[in-house]
C-alpha cells in the first residue's frame, strides 16, 4: 500500500487532523438549544458550571500540534458531538461561560429587549467571560464552537477572539442551527484575529451522528496524530472499503478477509475471489498453516501487488528464533515484503520477538508491525520495552464481546483495533444472526446480519476481517457501506455485551 514519504507533510495533516476532530468537539458543546434564541415560548439554557470554565487536557497523544476546543454553549445540544470528537482525537476543552449566565427570558427570540436581541444588534457589545484560558499561549490550533444567533455568531465569542492574541495560530470555527448555515458567522470574526490562519468552518445540525461528525472531519484529508477511532466511512463504496492510515504512515484498508481455518485450494480461491470482489486487505499466520495458498491466491487474482494488504503473525513456539521465523513468512509468502505482522499473543520471548520485527522494519522486509491478544493489563508494560508503537491490535470483537475498554484505551494511543471473529466465530454464528435485536435492524435495512455487525464495528472505528469461502457471502462482506446505522441502532447493538469470549486467546 502507499506510504506517506514526505515526514512534513505527514506531520502537518496530523496537525490539522486533530484540529479538524476538536472543531467537532466544539460543535456539540456549543450549541444553544436549537443553536438560536428559541422563536416561541422558552428555552430552558444549560447549567453553566464554573468547573467547566476552564482548560481541561484529555489528551496525552499531541505530540506534534496542541489543539484547544474552545466553545459556547447554552443548553448542551452539541454536546454529544463535541465528546465523540474528544474520544476520537483527544486535545484539550475549554468551555466559554458568561460571567453572567443566560436566562429562558434572556434568549427569547421574540422580545426585542431581550439581553441576547440587544447584545447582537450592538456593535460594541462584549458581554463579560468568567475566569480565563489559562495556557492559550501553547496551543496551535484553536476550534471555536457557537450557536447561532440572528445569522451571527454570539457576541460573547468576539469577547473571546479580542481577549487573546492568536497570531500564527489556526483557529477553526464551527455552529449549531436547526436551519441557518454557518454564513458570514464564520467570515466577520476574521477581523477579530486579523493574524490567524482561518479555516473555513462548517454548520451541523442538531443531533448530527458521530460519524456524520468524523467523516466530515476525514473528508478534510487531515489524519491526527493521535487517536484513532473513527473511520471516513462515506469514502467506501460497496466492493472498495476505505483505508486508515497506521501510525507508520502506510494505508490499509478496514475491511479485510480472515483466513484461519482455510486450507489448500480452498484458500487460494478464496483468497483470489476476494480479491477479484474488492477485497485489498488478507489476513494470515503461521499457525492458519496457509501463508503459501494465501500469496498463490494473491497471484492468482491478478491484482497488482502494491495494492494488496498482507498481514501474517507469528506464534509464541517461533519467538525464540523470530529472525528466522520472519524470513520462512516472507519466503512462504513470496509477495517481496510483509505488509502488517502481527505477534499473535503474548509469550515468553514476545518482546525480543517484537525486537527482531522491528530489525526488519528497518531493512525493508515488513513496513507495519503490532500485536494480537494484547490487553490493557499487558500493553504498557510492553511498549515501554519497545522502540517502535504497535500499528495496529487484532483482538476478539463481536457483539457479545465488545471490549469497549480495551478499544477506547487502544485508539488513544494511535493504535487501529481490529476485530478478529467480528461475526461470532464458528460455532456462535448462527446463534448471533438470529438475535432478535441484530435481525430486526438487519429487516429495517434490508440487510444481512452480517453485514449489520460488520457495519456496527466500522461505526466504532473498528476494523473487521471476516472469514468465508462462500463467494456470495465474501461478496456480500464488503457491501456494507450504502447504509449507515443510526446512533439509536448502534446503542441497541452495544446493550448485547455479555463479555462472552469465543476462544481461549
Amino acid at each position: 500500500m502507499r506510504r506517506i514519504k514526505d515526514t512534513a507533510l505527514r506531520n502537518i495533516r496530523r496537525a490539522l487532523a486533530v484540529i479538524i476532530a476538536l472543531t467537532l468537539i466544539t460543535m456539540s458543546l456549543s450549541a444553544c438549544g436549537t443553536n438560536e434564541p428559541y422563536a416561541g415560548t422558552g428555552v430552558s439554557p444549560e447549567t453553566q458550571t464554573e468547573s467547566e470554565n476552564s482548560v481541561s487536557d484529555t489528551s496525552a497523544n499531541e505530540e506534534d500540534t496542541k489543539v484547544l476546543v474552545a466553545y459556547f454553549s447554552c443548553t448542551g445540544t452539541t454536546e454529544a458531538i463535541a465528546k465523540g470528537i474528544t474520544d476520537a482525537t483527544g486535545g484539550t476543552l475549554y468551555q466559554i461561560l458568561p460571567e453572567v449566565p443566560y436566562t429562558a427570558a434572556d434568549l427569547d427570540y421574540n422580545d426585542g429587549s431581550s439581553r441576547a436581541n440587544k447584545e447582537q444588534d450592538s456593535a460594541a457589545a462584549r458581554p463579560a467571560i468568567k475566569g480565563g484560558a489559562e495556557g492559550i499561549e501553547k496551543y496551535d490550533v484553536i476550534f471555536l464552537g457557537y450557536p447561532i444567533w440572528w445569522g451571527q455568531a454570539p457576541k460573547i465569542i468576539y469577547t473571546f477572539l479580542e481577549k487573546y492574541d492568536f497570531s500564527g495560530k489556526t483557529i477553526v470555527p464551527f455552529c449549531t442551527s436547526h436551519s441557518s448555515g454557518i454564513g458570514t458567522s464564520n467570515t466577520n470574526l476574521h477581523s477579530l484575529a486579523p493574524t490567524a490562519n482561518w479555516i473555513e468552518g462548517k454548520r451541523f445540525a442538531a443531533g448530527a451522528s458521530k460519524s456524520k461528525i468524523s467523516e466530515w472531519i476525514d473528508s478534510l484529508g487531515l489524519k491526527t496524530g493521535g487517536a484513532v477511532s473513527s473511520f471516513n466511512l462515506s469514502a467506501g463504496e460497496n466492493g472498495k472499503a476505505p483505508t486508515v492510515t497506521l501510525n507508520s504512515g502506510y494505508e490499509m484498508p478496514i475491511v479485510g478477509l480472515g483466513t484461519y481455518s482455510l486450507l489448500d485450494d480452498v484458500c487460494v480461491n478464496s483468497v483470489a475471489s476476494a480479491l477479484q470482489s474488492g477485497f485489498r486487505k488478507i489476513d494470515t499466520a503461521y499457525m492458519y498453516h496457509n501463508e503459501k495458498e494465501v500469496g498463490e491466491g494473491v497471484r492468482k487474482s491478478g491484482v497488482p501487488r502494491e495494492e494488496v494488504f498482507v498481514t501474517t503473525k507469528l506464534y509464541p513456539n517461533q519467538y525464540a528464533n523470530a529472525g528466522t521465523a520472519i524470513g520462512e513468512a516472507l519466503e512462504k509468502l513470496d509477495l517481496g515484503y510483509i505488509d502488517l505482522m502481527l505477534l499473535h499473543h503474548p509469550g515468553k520471548g514476545d518482546v525480543e520477538a517484537y525486537k527482531a520485527m522491528e530489525k526488519a522494519v528497518a531493512e525493508g522486509k515488513i513496513r507495519s508491525i503490532g500485536l494480537s491478544n494484547w490487553y490493557i493489563e499487558e500493553i504498557d508494560g510492553f511498549i515501554s520495552q519497545i522502540a517502535i508503537m504497535p500499528a495496529l491490535i487484532q483482538n476478539e470483537i463481536h457483539p457479545y464481546y465488545q471490549e469497549n475498554e480495551v478499544i477506547s484505551y487502544m485508539q488513544g494511543k494511535g493504535i487501529v483495533m481490529e476485530a478478529w471473529y467480528p461475526l461470532g466465530g464458528r460455532g456462535h454464528t448462527k446463534e448471533l444472526f438470529e438475535n432478535e435485536t441484530i435481525a430486526a435492524i438487519a429487516a429495517a435495512h434490508g440487510k444481512s446480519p452480517a453485514q449489520v455487525i460488520l457495519r456496527w464495528d466500522l461505526q466504532k472505528g473498528v476494523v473487521v476481517i471476516p472469514g468465508s469461502s462462500n463467494p456470495d457471502h465474501i461478496k456480500e462482506n464488503i457491501s456494507v457501506f450504502d447504509f449507515e446505522l443510526t446512533d439509536e441502532e448502534m446503542n441497541r447493538i452495544n446493550a448485547l455485551d455479555r463479555g462472552e469470549k469465543h476462544d481461549w486467546y
